[in-house]
């Protein structure tokens, strides 16, 4: 009997780990380049109560008895299918259309991977460099931070659809910098670690990245426009309804069990 309060017991924290992900998916839903996420789970081990058993003639029968106990979340992967574009004022306001990842150096040294492309211009010793919103510089296809020349105009700047910035001459013509954002790309984009800011990390499940140009993996950087969560309201609610259910009918198993468990210590000889 005690085995069913431990099983449900399990469905129970299982689906508590489904809600709190649902939570953080609607939370997000108009987080600039958040990607949904969704809790895969995975069934205990089985306990064998009879390894051989036989039929009413000695005939072995064609399966063993065995009971499960329960289920545990094995992970939690996120979805990097494509947000909508959304229009945007910012100047350096970019969105990724296709796969792969902007790149920026985070205060602890190392690189972040990200797909908010909420950009600014912050002045520096070195001229004016290309970063995010929390001030982390935004690297190139070198890996190396942007670095505008001092002696120029932020608000000419323009981006071509590969991320190459572009500077008008004296005859107003765009002229090439020869800068260009870096895009990243893995092998396993879904073994990259979730930190805050919607920034990613890589990790051994990940692979290693590789830097390209938009144009090399047939992807576009539009200016003008953000890429949104790719969240959907009404399938989480959806899911949310289906793990309150799951959650509830794991509840009045414990309910049912410790009732015949009351019902087994009220026995009298």
């Amino acid at each position: 009997m005690m085995r069913s309060l431990w099983t449900a017991a399990s469905g129970m924290a299982a689906q508590q780990t489904n809600l709190d992900t649902i939570s953080n998916n609607l939370s997000n839903i108009n987080t600039t380049g958040y990607k949904t996420e969704a809790v895969n789970f995975k069934s205990l081990i089985y306990q064998t109560l009879q390894q051989k058993s036989y039929d009413s003639k000695g005939e072995p029968k064609p399966v063993s008895a065995q009971v499960g106990l329960g289920v545990r979340s094995s992970a939690i992967v996120s979805d990097f299918t494509q947000g909508a574009l959304l229009e945007s004022k910012g100047k350096f306001d970019y969105a990724i259309q296709g796969e792969g990842f902007f790149m920026v150096r985070t205060g602890d040294g190392s690189v972040g991977y990200t797909r908010n492309g909420n950009f600014n211009v912050s002045l520096t010793s070195n001229g004016m460099a290309l970063t995010d919103s929390a001030g982390n510089p935004v690297l190139n296809t070198q890996g190396q931070p942007i670095i505008f020349p001092k002696n120029i105009d932020s608000s000419k700047l323009s981006i071509d659809m590969n991320g190459g910035f572009a500077y008008p001459d004296a005859n107003n013509n765009a002229r090439p910098l020869g800068i260009q954002i870096g895009l990243a790309t893995f092998p396993n984009p879904a073994g990259l670690e979730r930190t805050s800011d919607t920034i990613l990390k890589e990790t051994a499940a990940s692979g290693t990245f590789t830097i390209s140009q938009a144009s090399a993996l047939g992807s576009k950087v539009v200016s003008g426009y953000l890429e949104g969560s790719n969240v959907q309201a009404a399938d989480e609610m959806v899911n949310m309804i289906i793990a309150q259910r799951a959650y509830e009918m794991n509840s009045k198993a414990i309910h049912a069990s410790d009732e015949m468990l009351q019902t087994a210590n009220n026995l009298r000889n």
